[in-house]
């Protein structure tokens, strides 16, 4: 499974591929069409899949993406209804939405890769790995959780994520970023400002974030997390609203490869962060052998 190639890309870029600039284009995967993003690597090594939050288009974490070693190779995309990717016209789950991201990433001419998820991008990346065990080589969680069996956020912050008004609406957005999502943002609201870039094509839509919040209530990863056989890196917050640091510390013990690094930060640590975090998650990608401890954890401040 080394299709490592961009076929696809090869052939639509017939000219030397800028290392510095992503490659955006409409994959087309069945009926469904999405929207992704690459940055193409100098290295010869398995991609990254990066799977974002709620909501959240492509565009929302390119300052942590950026600071990724230029060795990896970047995928990003949207997941249907949100940003480039238009909506379903029905429901659907996780596992559904797994089996279609392993396809866009076969479209796409990759055979094996390694995947990373922020917050309910962080469920996406656990389907991932447990369908796909010999395609998915290493994990990596960021301020997420076991899905709807967790320890959850107040009910104040809970109410506030129902509802996507504030991907819609900036001044909402920036009075309740301190909240919701902690750490440095509490000072410094404005941080919060790039979860809804202006490059995005479109805002999410009602349906689309509907659709990512009943996915996401009928999904949980506890009954079979310790069937994820990947090296795993996790990264939590020691203020994270959303995520209670106890989620993170709950999936290093039952993940059987894990290494849990918690950072003084809140949800959206990746950006406010990102200088500190992604060398991390280089080191973690490119190291010949991950540094977990396969039947343990352990926890690094």
């Amino acid at each position: 499974m080394k299709r490592q190639g961009m076929k696809l890309l090869q052939k639509r870029q017939p000219k030397p591929v800028d290392q510095t600039a992503d490659i955006v284009t409409t994959v087309t995967v069945g009926d469904r069409r999405l929207r992704a993003a690459i940055r193409p690597g100098t290295g010869t090594g398995a991609p990254l899949l990066a799977c974002n939050g709620i909501g959240t288009p492509l565009e929302a974490f390119a300052k942590f993406t950026a600071e990724l070693d230029s060795a990896i190779t970047v995928v990003r995309f949207d997941v249907p209804g949100v940003g480039g990717s238009p909506s379903p016209r029905l429901p659907y789950t996780v596992p559904w939405l797994a089996r279609l991201t392993a396809r866009m990433m076969t479209e796409l001419g990759y055979g094996s890769f390694d995947v990373l998820g922020i917050s309910w991008g962080g469920g996406l990346a656990q389907e991932l790995a447990l369908r796909y065990p010999r395609r998915c080589r290493r994990l990596v969680l960021v301020a997420t959780s076991t899905g709807s069996l967790m320890v959850p956020a107040r009910p104040r912050v809970l109410l506030h994520l129902s509802s996507p008004r504030r991907h819609r609406d900036p001044a909402h957005a920036a009075r309740i970023a301190g909240t919701i999502y902690g750490g440095a943002v509490r000072a410094q609201p404005e941080l919060a400002a790039a979860i809804n870039p202006l490059a995005a094509p479109a805002q999410v839509g009602r349906r689309g974030y509907l659709y990512q919040l009943t996915a996401g209530a009928g999904w949980t990863s506890l009954p079979w997390l310790r069937l994820i056989r990947q090296p795993t890196l996790i990264l939590a917050g020691d203020d994270d609203p959303i995520i209670p640091l106890v989620n993170a510390r709950l999936m290093a013990a039952l993940l059987p490869a894990a290494r849990l690094h918690v950072y003084p930060d809140g949800h959206l640590g990746l950006l406010t962060r990102a200088a500190e975090l992604a060398p991390l998650v280089s080191d973690f990608l490119l190291a010949a052998t991950p540094g977990a401890e396969p039947g343990g954890s352990r926890s690094v401040r």
